[in-house]
């Protein structure tokens, strides 16, 4: 197993970013690295609640993922279970901070073989969804 980690903070409340997680409509808009979109079939966000999603690149390929919601506790922490290949576990914590709330990102990816081939990849994709996310608890708080 490999764990890719990183983190960021973000000037807002831990119950703004939360809810920018909770969110279907708020998720759909910031998942992903840059250049992507999203389109959600199914997005249950419950303790073992199904997360079916095509991510649309910038490539104009498609990319399927099924996911679970294996851990919620709001307003703190959401571990998805990535069960489509590559398979992951996604732990985001959310925490109050001097600047508002830290969010630290943790992947787990179960094969160290397939980590190494998309590292390159990843670091940089785990960036740009924080950069979103960012962006997106920025947008709601001065929107409404």
């Amino acid at each position: 197993m490999t764990v890719f980690n990183t983190s960021r903070e973000i000037p807002a409340t831990v119950e703004q970013v939360f809810a920018a997680i909770s969110d279907p409509e708020s998720l759909a808009r910031w998942w992903g690295p840059a250049g992507f979109t999203n389109m959600f079939d199914v997005c249950e966000f419950t303790n073992g609640g199904r997360w079916s999603f095509t991510m649309h690149g910038p490539d104009g390929r498609n990319y399927a993922n099924e996911n679970v919601f294996a851990e919620i506790e709001p307003p703190g922490k959401v571990v998805v279970r990535h069960v489509s290949e590559p398979k992951f576990s996604l732990t985001i914590s959310l925490a109050p901070s001097a600047a508002g709330t830290l969010v630290s990102w943790s992947q787990a990816i179960e094969n160290s073989e397939v980590a190494s081939r998309i590292e390159h990849i990843v670091v940089p994709a785990n960036e740009e969804n924080l950069d979103r996310l960012s962006a997106e608890v920025l947008r709601q708080t001065t929107v409404g």
